[in-house]
């Protein structure tokens, strides 16, 4: 038996309750099930190189990581797959029995805490890098949710199969989404990969006016498997600005560009409101009520003073900073596609959707007929699978520092508007542009953007008494939940 198991008896009498944090990694069904007789119920080769890349990666190279489960797991691991490989394996039993020979790599322990006081003193704290729990039930039942889980990596199978082991349901009141995977298909099976960070307890309504970048959460997502913590989709927009003024075309004296960028965002669980720079919410959601009400001009006042706002003007003026008089007298219109107001662009994209889910071309377009100059938000396509609405639209040409994460956020909301109307899922978000540009005095604005670190997106809750597009959305129906 590995001499490990002597130290963490030992540990259990010791007066030190420093114990070390963890991550969990499961795969598990609709219903949380974790397997059938010791078995999987499902063959998927790609989830099987995700929990090995997660579990066995480290950034110190002089590190390992360590692997926490039951005995029951340990017997359920194929012999040619035990102990598992580049990693300290540990194994609880409060049996005398096991019988694992002399390995270095397996220490066995009577219960969760004390292993994780032994993971907590040397040699363990110098060489182990992460811990990470990969169950059985009984030991997820207990710890999955407890303080010292900062973070749980679940591979969402899309299957309701018998299962006679199963871990409990994420706690969303203690987690929130950092990373989704788009589904994926295999062997017959969909499913997606999951990342939940431990919350910080935030709640912003689309009335409030705060921000959460800064320094105080550059670094609090450290602790993230690099390969889970570079899934981030903020990143998608971080290497685009980045590739742009590291290697865009001069064009003229003043901007920098780049031709046929894309983009894709996941709505499914997280709103793609960027956390790396502020972006005016609420002005995304007037401009878009309004859009979706009708009116001819987003940035009309009416009876509305978010306008009347530094934010607002700051916004406005950066919008306005490469656009011709013309575009600013002639806005844009979702609507109507002419001044003839006889065709109703979005009622007849939310019938097709509603009564016709499969059709080919599902489009809005936003230009208006007057201008000679199309502006910069041209089509949009909606695509409906699987009881889910996903939606790419295309932008001719369109300026990355400032408008880019404007309309990330402004369609990303009209996808999932529409959806909720249509009683569909948010799904896919891409965002497709012709030439994205940026001027050189937004560059150093931009190049510290890129020294801050994301955090989770928010995630968006739409009331569910507004059941039809012509409800008159207004801002309180639209409540982002921060972390």
């Amino acid at each position: 038996m590995a001499t490990g198991e002597a130290l963490c008896n030992n540990v259990q009498s010791t007066v030190s309750v420093t114990r070390r944090s963890y991550q969990v990694v499961i795969a598990a069904t609709r219903d949380m099930g974790l397997g059938m007789d010791m078995k999987l119920p499902w063959d998927l080769p790609m989830e099987y190189e995700f929990f090995q890349g997660v579990t066995t990666k480290t950034s110190d190279p002089k590190k390992r990581n360590a692997t926490i489960m039951g005995r029951k797991t340990w017997d359920s691991t194929p012999l040619e797959f035990r102990p598992l490989l580049g990693r300290l394996n540990v194994v609880l039993t409060s049996s005398s029995c096991l019988d694992i020979g002399a390995d270095d790599n397996v220490l066995v322990c009577s219960t969760m805490e004390s292993a994780l006081e032994l993971l907590a003193t040397a040699p363990y704290s110098l060489s182990i890098e992460t811990v990470f729990v990969i169950g059985g039930g009984e030991l997820l039942r207990n710890y999955m949710n407890a303080p010292d889980c900062e973070a749980i990596h679940l591979t969402e199978i899309d299957i309701s199969v018998p299962c006679d082991a199963f871990a409990p349901r994420v706690d969303t009141s203690l987690y929130h989404p950092w990373y989704s995977s788009f589904p994926r298909m295999e062997n017959g099976t969909r499913y997606s990969f999951n990342t939940y960070v431990r919350r910080k307890n935030h709640i912003f309504g689309s009335g409030e006016k705060k921000s959460v970048v800064g320094s105080d959460f550059k670094q609090y997502y450290s602790f993230l498997p690099k390969m889970v913590f570079e899934r981030h989709e903020e990143f998608g927009y971080l290497n685009l600005v980045q590739n742009i003024i590291s290697t865009g075309d001069m064009n003229d004296n003043t901007t920098l560009s780049k031709f046929g960028c894309q983009m894709r965002f996941n709505l499914r669980k997280t709103f793609p409101l960027l956390t790396t720079k502020k972006v005016f919410w609420l002005g995304v959601v007037e401009e878009t009520l309004q859009l979706i009400s009708g009116s001819t001009n987003p940035k009309e006042k009416g009876n509305n003073h978010i306008w009347d706002s530094d934010e607002a003007k700051e916004y406005i003026n950066s919008f306005r900073e490469n656009a011709t008089e013309e575009e600013v007298d002639n806005p844009l219109q979702w609507r109507n596609s002419d001044s003839s107001k006889e065709f109703n662009q979005l009622s007849d994209v939310i019938n097709k959707i509603k009564n016709n889910p499969h059709k080919q071309k599902i489009m809005l377009s936003t230009y208006n007929l007057k201008l000679s100059v199309s502006p910069c938000q041209t089509v949009a396509q909606f695509y409906v699978a699987n009881g889910e609405l996903s939606c790419q639209i295309y932008q001719n040409s369109t300026e990355a520092s400032l408008e880019i994460p404007f309309s990330i956020a402004a369609y990303s909301l009209l996808t999932c508007i529409i959806a909720h109307v249509c009683d569909l899922v948010a799904g896919d978000f891409i965002h497709v542009i012709g030439q994205a540009n940026i001027n050189k005095t937004h560059v150093q604005n931009i190049q510290k953007q890129l020294q801050i670190s994301p955090i989770p997106f928010p995630i968006l809750k739409i009331n569910p008494q507004k059941k039809k597009i012509d409800d008159n959305f207004e801002a309180s129906d639209l409540e982002l939940l921060k972390i």
